[in-house]
């Protein structure tokens, strides 16, 4: 019926924290499942945050990428982050959609995500990231932080806890900037926050 509230969506997945994880990286909320080509973070194929992984690791934006079915390399993908230490989750817990679009400006947040539950699911994470406009502004609103500019991070402190927040240009192709550069971004936080992981130890077949 015109007029009514669009539908309350919840979050399809549980955060996805690997042992010793060292980096959480946030975004907003999924897109909607159609939208999907895997059930996994990131999921839409026209989304570069796989192509920017598969740059930073490899030097290679189709690492992770399944170009045959339009899809990505999921298997893979869960090996590297465990091997990294990277752990995912988003801002946002419930939305309604006020457009039918994945633009998180159509995005209204019903509810939000216990970021000190997540953070404490996290004890050895020392640099959270967000990835696009809407998960920097709710996470350094609960925070009581300024908002980085892209590539640019701010200190915050959880209990006794000392972290950095890192806001990394959007993975979305609505995003003004060539993969290659988004990558440029992202390359100094496995180099800073993940060597000790990142030693491409993991699945590569």
């Amino acid at each position: 019926m015109a007029g009514e509230p669009a539908q309350v969506e919840r979050h399809p997945w549980a955060p996805f924290l690997p042992d010793h994880t060292r980096v959480l990286m946030l975004g907003s909320f999924p897109p909607a499942p159609h939208r999907w080509c895997m059930a996994f973070f990131y999921p839409n194929y026209t989304n570069d945050m796989w192509r920017i992984f598969g740059l930073c690791l490899h030097q290679d934006k189709n690492w992770f990428v399944d170009e045959e079915h339009r899809t990505f390399r999921l298997e893979r993908i869960i090996a590297m982050l465990r091997a990294t230490g990277v752990g995912l989750y988003d801002t946002a817990v419930a939305v309604r959609r006020t457009r039918n679009t994945a633009s998180d400006k159509d995005l209204e947040v019903v509810e939000t995500t216990d970021l000190d539950r997540l953070l404490a699911d996290a004890p050895e994470c020392v640099a959270v990231v967000t990835t696009g406009q809407k998960a920097t502004t709710l996470f350094a609103q609960h925070f009581g932080i300024t908002e980085p500019k892209v590539g640019e991070s701010v200190a915050f402190k959880v209990g006794q806890r000392e972290l950095r927040l890192l806001r990394m240009p959007s993975s979305s192709r609505a995003y003004p900037m060539k993969v290659e550069r988004k990558a440029e971004f992202y390359q100094p936080l496995f180099e800073e926050y993940l060597k000790p992981y990142n030693n491409n130890n993991y699945q590569k077949s």
